[in-house]
């Protein structure tokens, strides 16, 4: 009747066996690999022949997922090949923590229970026969699993598979060479059929290694992800037979599930992933009572044995010097270690027993003892026992308990002192220790009772302390030679003669004995100097270089830093130095603040625009041309420029006036007819005549009425300055209607 296992296990068998050539013929091959933390970093190729040889069978870099797992990976050497070539790589370069072994036909021919390497490593082995040989299969075959789980003999144990004729057409073992307990898988494509099964022991106690004190073995025959033998019954005698049917796979259903075993909702036969995994495993000790309780802790899986980590410590970096340190279990020392140096050593323990380690000096290094120190730290990071530098007690044995992270370990109080008379091997917990009656002061040479093994005594004995303990230098030849001394302190100092004046040139601090003092001369005692001095044999840190330069201060190039004159002196030049300036001096060298700014314009007195303000003149002036400037008179002058109104010659257009021609150039007589029309065109009256005596400065009231309106505001010459209205001379009428009339009077 067949029983349901793990669709895993039919993927597996699919993937190997449909991956390969047909195995019969072929010497069915095992690489059992158990990772490091770093399992993707792990690949291997088996060759024939040589390391050049042609490829066998090979696992790629990432390959391996699992950190600390344990994989199987079975494939066939075809019967031609009589030499195998296994390399093993780090794709890093640091190697692996794990282990290694390769089997063929049940025996294992490459066994590295732990190897650590860096790119590379490889093992050439000779293949050996197979018995016996497997035939050639005939028709169609099915891939089927066999699992034998040994006890601790597993050179006993073989098992063969054969027709309903009794032929024999498969058979492996027995497994000589293979560790105990260590599974042996093989896949093998078996015809559709009939068939038996038969597992036999050589004893004749069959795989019951529990009778021995050790653990039962287990047998297993796998096709389809059907389990067709299911060999719980370990005690079977010679041999034991089941008789089983071969037929052809239907690929099972999907099961769905929590696919990862790191989660508690981990289900073993689920083959596509639900995302149910929800509560990751916290592997410890969930019983509160226990001595190793992990309040963490939510999964218990029981490992007999691990790998540890010990690390050597040494604070003076000179190693161990001859020291060991011996680790055993169950009164079997399988490490003995010599190195120091902070190096961490992998070791296999067996989980929970109980883990000891003395450590031995020898005469070379009993003044390093104190030095030295270790760690052991179990597979899940946790310190299980640190003894720090200094080992106080040398010879003294140091115990712990060893677990790979969920067996519980019972709380046992007791002595944890081996040194103790009452020490007590299995306690855990610690507990009142007694030692040894004798001598309990350092002070006294008899302090150590038992120097042979190393105790010290705690408990005082009368008139045990005899010698008083004198600690001093006991070498007649050493400086503090103490004749009392009767313990040397290691403090002994050499004579050594120098001058013992620190106030002296030649002080020699670590000298004890005196001898000639040579005084400090200070000063400099750089040749290059200024100041050097070469009687001085103390540099006085006051060097002055050499500077050079004009030392006159009355200069104008004066150096106040120069100690050494160059003959670059140059007098004061005063004047203005700003080129941009009427007064620039190019030969001054001082400024005295007389620079006078650029003025650009007319220089000329006479010229229309002259500008008095100009000190450059820019060739800009105009010359005065005075002349009628009104194109309506008879003596008109287009080129004039200044005005003289009085000059010009009109038409006699007024009815008004004196009646005589002078009026024509009175310039009073043209602006009262010009400003009021009245005295033109109508008749000249007292108000034309009051308005002629105001142009003329005559007359000392106000404008008449008539040009009230238009008031003369002021009368200047060209200059702008206020003036009386004379004759030959240019005037500026200016006007409150923002008029002005420019006139001359001849």
């Amino acid at each position: 009747m067949k029983k349901d296992k793990s669709t895993l296990i039919y993927i597996i068998l699919m993937i190997l066996v449909f991956g390969l050539s047909s195995a019969f013929g072929q010497k069915v091959t095992t690489v059992h690999l158990e990772t490091d933390s770093y399992p993707s970093e792990t690949y291997w190729i088996l060759m024939a022949d040589s390391l050049y040889g042609d490829t066998i069978a090979e696992v790629p870099a990432g390959h391996y997922t699992q950190p600390n797992f344990s994989y199987v990976d079975t494939c066939y050497i075809p019967d031609s090949v009589s030499t195998i070539v296994f390399l093993l790589r780090d794709t890093y370069g640091d190697g692996m923590d794990g282990s290694y072994y390769v089997a063929v036909c049940g025996d294992t021919i490459i066994n590295k229970p732990t190897i650590t390497f860096s790119t590379g490593i490889y093992q050439t082995r000779a293949v050996p026969p197979c018995f016996p040989n497997p035939p050639p299969p005939i028709g169609p075959c099915v891939p089927t699993l066999i699992q034998i789980n040994t006890d601790q003999y597993p050179e006993e144990t073989s098992w063969e598979i054969s027709d309903t004729l009794g032929n024999i057409i498969f058979a492996n073992g027995p497994y000589t060479n293979a560790p105990d307990y260590q599974p042996q898988t093989h896949v093998i494509c078996l015809p559709v059929g009939e068939f038996v099964f038969t597992i036999k022991d050589l004893y004749g106690d069959g795989m019951a290694g529990s009778l021995w004190g050790g653990q039962d073995g287990s047998y297993y025959v796998i096709q389809c992800g059907d389990t067709l033998v299911y060999g719980t019954d370990a005690n079977f005698g010679t041999d034991s037979n089941y008789v089983l049917l071969s037929d052809t796979c239907t690929p099972p259903p999907p099961v769905l599930g929590c696919t990862d075993d790191n989660y508690l909702e981990y289900d073993p036969i689920a083959t596509v992933d639900d995302s149910s995994c929800a509560t990751l495993k916290i592997i410890g000790c969930t019983d509160t009572t226990a001595f190793n309780y992990d309040s963490t802790a939510n999964y218990m899986d029981y490992v007999d044995s691990c790998w540890f980590e010990l690390k050597l410590h040494d604070l003076a970096g000179n190693g161990w010097v001859g020291s060991r340190l011996e680790v055993y279990q169950e009164d079997t020392i399988p490490y003995i270690l010599t190195a120091g140096f902070g190096v961490s050593i992998p070791i296999m323990l067996n989980a929970p027993d109980e883990v000891k380690f003395k450590f031995y000096i020898n005469q070379q290094a009993s003044m390093t003892a104190l030095e030295c120190g270790f760690t052991l730290i179990n597979p899940f990071g946790d310190t299980v026992i640190s003894v720090q530098p200094p080992f106080i007690q040398p010879f003294f044995v140091y115990t712990a308990q060893t677990y790979c992270g969920d067996e519980c370990i019972e709380k046992v109080y007791g002595c944890l002192d081996t040194l103790a008379w009452n020490y007590d091997s299995l306690a855990n917990v610690a507990d009142d220790c007694y030692y040894y009656p004798g001598c309990t002061s350092p002070a006294y040479l008899e302090y150590h009772v038992d120097t042979a093994n190393g105790y010290i005594s705690d408990v005082m004995v009368q008139d045990s302390c005899a010698t008083l303990a004198v600690f001093g230098c006991t070498d007649s030849t050493a400086f503090n030679y103490e004749a009392s001394a009767n313990v040397d302190n290691g403090g002994c100092i050499p004579i050594v003669t120098g001058c013992m004046d620190a106030f002296a040139f030649n002080y020699n601090p670590l000298a004890n004995t005196p001898d000639t003092c040579i005084p400090y001369i200070y000063g400099c005692l750089d040749p290059t100097a200024f100041n050097y001095c070469d009687t001085c044999n103390a540099d006085n840190g006051d060097c002055d270089p050499f500077v050079f330069g004009c030392m006159d201060s009355t200069m104008f190039n004066f150096n106040p830093l120069a100690n050494a004159d160059n003959g670059s002196c140059i007098p004061y030049i005063y004047g203005c130095t700003d080129p941009s300036m009427l007064n620039y001096n190019p030969q001054a060298n001082t400024e005295d603040f007389s620079c006078i700014a650029y003025v650009y314009g007319c220089m000329d007195s006479l010229a229309l625009n002259f500008d008095p303000l100009a000190n450059t003149d820019n060739g800009s002036c105009i010359e005065v041309v005075v002349g009628c400037m009104d194109p309506g008179a008879h003596n008109y002058e287009p080129i004039a420029n200044v005005s003289d109104s009085l000059s010009c010659l009109y038409a006699a257009n007024c009815i008004t006036g004196p009646g005589n021609p002078y009026w024509l150039n009175d310039e009073c007589y043209s602006w009262v007819v010009d400003v009021d029309e009245y005295c033109c065109e109508v008749e000249w009256d007292n108000i034309c005549q009051a308005t002629y005596d105001y142009c003329s400065g005559t007359w000392t009231g106000p404008l008449p009425r008539r040009v009230i309106d238009r008031k003369l505001i002021s009368v200047t010459d060209i200059l702008g300055r206020p003036s009386k209205v004379t004759k030959n001379k240019v005037l500026f009428f200016r006007y409150n209607d923002n008029t002005v009339e420019r006139k001359y009077f001849q």
